[in-house]
Parts: structure tokens; C-alpha cells; sequence
């Protein structure tokens, strides 16, 4: 009897600590939803067991209808992934391989992409000019299309680098792989990904979106705005396409990440080869990387009135989806949040930080630090409050919690100064789960 005790009152623990977390989770969405930075839908599982599903505020604020756990958003750039096991899919059953150029696939394709393999436009490394960021998208993003006119709008345009030199985000690369998938299969890519995802893994609340057609249980998406939520600018659903067109819930999400990574979809060498980062930790639709140490296959979404935000650590089997429809940072944010919750980490949210008075020793913080190549972060003193300015936003005032650690009330974030010698030498962002280095430029 004394073994069933013990797993007895290990199960006992267990329950209480999964209990205490959740009431946790809790108060850290709440505060997002209560500053109304966040509406949407959060589920949070450890292994088997679902430690958090709820909605929190409109899926239509004019019909005052809430979300909820079955409310379906729009999940933006997490179709990148579903894009990603699709090519695999194909691999597995012969029709392709990702080392294979553009051109066995798409002979049509233009000289300058003569170099670029698949696993260049899986991985980010082709080059292909993001088509979101030209000119021609205020115009496109409006307009019923089909894959191949979309490509039409980018495939002249030079390579902003030589295939596989470096990372830089691009949807077309997905476009391109959207229209593989449908030159391969002979259908279209939204029948692709039905039959051969979410039919066979039960995902009944998934789908590609559609302007016209009539998908119950939709959320609607908003912008903040200075007064309060706006309604969400227009786009057209046939053009994110594999880059971003699909819609899911949670719940269904939660599926999606057992069966992939419990390797019920794809087989053990294709998993290895979706999780296996190139640059920049993109590995194919997934980034994989480790906050805090910890492993974590992650990706976010976002597209006109809704944020997404993915992630699990394969090592605690901690998952944690959180699906918005509102834009904002916040589905990022509670990700790292919620996972330092889940991990036992302790988590400070902005109201619960306690402010000192501004020291005079603030004033030498003052200079700009180098986050990144053409990325700064300026701090400045002026009638004594500190200032903390990243490249292209404006100023935000920073708060003194101790002589060297400040934190902003305006998002979850803080700043740590580090010295050499007496003098400041750096800073050390902290946000999102991440810590960032910026090295001092100029004082």
C-alpha cells in the first residue's frame, strides 16, 4: 500500500503546483487584458494535461459576443509551419526534394532564382524580396488573386542576396512553396492542407479563411486606437496564401503540435529535418531556440486585426497558444510569460514592480547602445526622467527599481545597465523571454 500512497500524494502535489500556476497565468493574462493590449483565446498543457483554456474579451465587440475557447482567429504566419509539413509530405511520398531547385518545380521561374533551392525558400535564405514590404502591397492586399499573379508582383525584382548568404524574413518564399504544393498535388493548396492535415488529425475548427463564406464562431479583428478598438483594415484572403491564410482555435492548434511532434504526420527523419535550424534559428515554418536555456520550437503570426503566438518546450512538454484579435505585442509576450510561469520562474508584471526615486548616478546611462546592425536603443535625461527611444519609435520613460535595473510600464520590459571600471559600458534588454545585448556607442 505504501507505493500507492506515495504516487498518491505525488499526484496531490502535482495538482496543487498545476493549480498555483494556473492562478498565476491568470493574473498575468488578465493584466494584458485589463490595459487592453489583449483580446483573444489562451490554452496552456503540460504533457496531457491542460493546465489553462480560456477566452478573454470580443470576438465582435458590436454583437458583444465573447471569445472563447472555440472562437476561431486567424493565425497569420503559424500557416508556415502547416506549409512547411506539406513540402515534407511531398518529399516523403517522391514528388520532390527540398535540395531541389526552383526550377525542376517551376521551369518558368526566372534566371535570377536559378540558385535557389527549396530548402532556401523554407529556411528564409533565397533572397526572394519580402512582397508585404513593396510598394505594390497597399494596392495587392485588397484584390481576389491567385498565387501565381501574386508572384508575378515580386519575381522581376532582384534577389536582395545571393541565395543561402543570409536570413531575412520573406512571404514570398512561402507563396512559391504554396504553388509546389499545388503544380505537385493538382489542387489547390487549401485542398492540400485539408486532406492531408486537418482531416486526418481532426483539426474540425481549422481551414483556410475566406472573405465571403460563413465560418461559425469566427472572431472579428481590431486595432488599438487612441479612443479605444477599431475595426481591422481589409485584405484578401487569396493572397497571404501559404504564407498566412489559414484560421484555427487552441484547442485544434494544441492537435497540431502532438501530432507533429509526436510524429503521427510526418516520419522521424522528416521531423528532424522541419526542426533543424539553419540562420537565425529558422528551421522549415518553426523557429527553434532557447530562451533561458530552455529548447523551444516557437513561431509567431500576424496579419490585419489578429497576432498569434506558439510555443513548446519539448524537454517539460509545456505548450503555451495564445491566438489575438487585437495587433499588438501581446500573444508574444504572454508566450514568454506564461512559459516562465510553467518553467517556475518567477514573473514581475509592470504594476508589481516597486519604483525608487531616479538616482542622480542615471544621468551617466545617458548615450545610444547598438542592439543590432541599424537597430539602437537612445537613453536620454532630461528634468529628471530617464528616456529609452528604440530606432523609428518614440521615446518611452524607464523607471528606477534599483541603481542599475529599470523597467517601462508601458510594456512588459526592463533594462539592465552593465560598467566596466566605473563606466557604462552597455545595456541588457529583457523582453519576451529574451535578453539582448547593446553595446555602447556613444555617450
Amino acid at each position: 500500500m505504501k507505493p500507492v500512497r506515495l504516487a498518491l500524494v505525488l499526484l496531490f502535489i502535482a495538482s496543487a503546483a498545476f493549480a498555483q500556476d494556473a492562478a498565476r497565468m491568470e493574473q498575468v493574462i488578465q493584466s494584458h487584458v485589463q490595459n487592453r493590449t489583449f483580446m483573444g483565446s489562451v490554452l496552456v498543457a503540460k504533457g496531457d494535461t491542460v493546465l489553462l483554456s480560456k477566452g478573454y474579451g470580443s470576438a465582435s465587440l458590436e454583437l458583444d459576443v465573447p471569445n472563447a475557447p472555440a472562437t476561431k482567429f486567424r493565425i497569420g504566419s503559424i500557416t508556415k509551419q502547416f506549409t512547411a509539413a506539406s513540402i515534407l509530405l511531398l518529399e516523403e511520398r517522391g514528388k520532390l526534394a527540398t535540395s531541389d531547385l526552383i526550377k525542376k518545380h517551376l521551369p518558368d521561374a526566372p534566371a535570377a532564382w536559378d540558385g535557389i533551392t527549396l530548402h532556401h525558400l523554407l529556411t528564409h535564405t533565397s533572397g526572394i524580396p519580402n512582397f508585404t514590404g513593396l510598394k505594390e502591397y497597399a494596392t495587392l492586399r485588397g484584390i481576389s488573386t491567385t498565387v501565381d499573379k501574386t508572384i508575378a508582383v515580386f519575381r522581376d525584382k532582384p534577389l536582395d542576396f545571393p541565395p543561402g548568404e543570409k536570413m531575412a524574413y520573406s512571404n514570398s518564399g512561402y507563396l512559391v512553396l504554396g504553388h509546389v504544393i499545388e503544380k505537385l498535388s493538382g489542387g489547390s493548396y487549401e485542398a492540400f492542407v485539408q486532406a492531408n492535415v486537418f482531416t486526418p488529425l481532426a483539426m474540425t475548427d481549422s481551414g483556410y479563411d475566406s472573405n465571403s463564406r460563413i465560418i461559425p464562431r469566427r472572431a472579428s479583428g481590431y486595432l488599438p486606437g487612441p479612443g479605444g478598438f477599431l475595426n481591422a483594415g481589409y485584405v484578401h484572403m487569396t493572397v497571404p496564401h501559404a504564407a498566412g491564410a489559414l484560421y484555427s482555435t487552441t484547442g485544434d492548434l494544441l492537435k497540431w503540435e502532438r501530432a507533429l511532434l509526436g510524429g503521427k504526420l510526418l516520419t522521424a527523419a522528416s521531423l528532424q529535418k522541419m526542426l533543424a535550424p539553419d540562420k537565425a534559428d529558422y528551421a522549415y515554418g518553426v523557429i527553434v531556440r532557447s530562451p533561458n536555456g530552455r529548447r523551444q520550437v516557437w513561431h509567431n503570426g500576424g496579419i490585419d486585426g489578429f497576432n498569434a503566438s506558439m510555443g513548446h518546450y519539448p524537454d517539460s512538454e509545456l505548450t503555451i497558444i495564445v491566438l489575438g484579435n487585437v495587433n499588438g505585442p501581446a500573444p508574444d509576450q504572454l508566450v514568454a510569460l506564461l512559459g516562465a510561469i510553467g518553467h517556475g520562474d518567477p514573473v514581475q508584471l509592470p504594476g508589481e514592480r516597486k519604483e525608487i526615486p531616479l538616482p542622480p548616478s542615471a544621468a551617466a546611462y545617458a548615450g545610444v547602445y547598438e542592439l543590432a546592425p541599424g537597430i539602437t536603443i537612445t537613453v536620454t535625461h532630461k528634468s529628471g526622467q530617464l528616456f529609452a527611444q528604440l530606432t523609428g519609435q518614440p521615446p518611452i520613460e524607464i523607471f528606477a527599481e534599483s541603481l542599475t535595473a529599470f523597467f517601462l510600464k508601458v510594456v512588459d520590459a526592463q533594462i539592465t545597465f552593465g560598467a566596466d571600471s566605473g563606466a557604462v559600458t552597455h545595456l541588457v534588454l529583457h523582453q519576451n523571454g529574451r535578453d539582448q545585448k547593446a553595446i555602447r556607442k556613444q555617450p
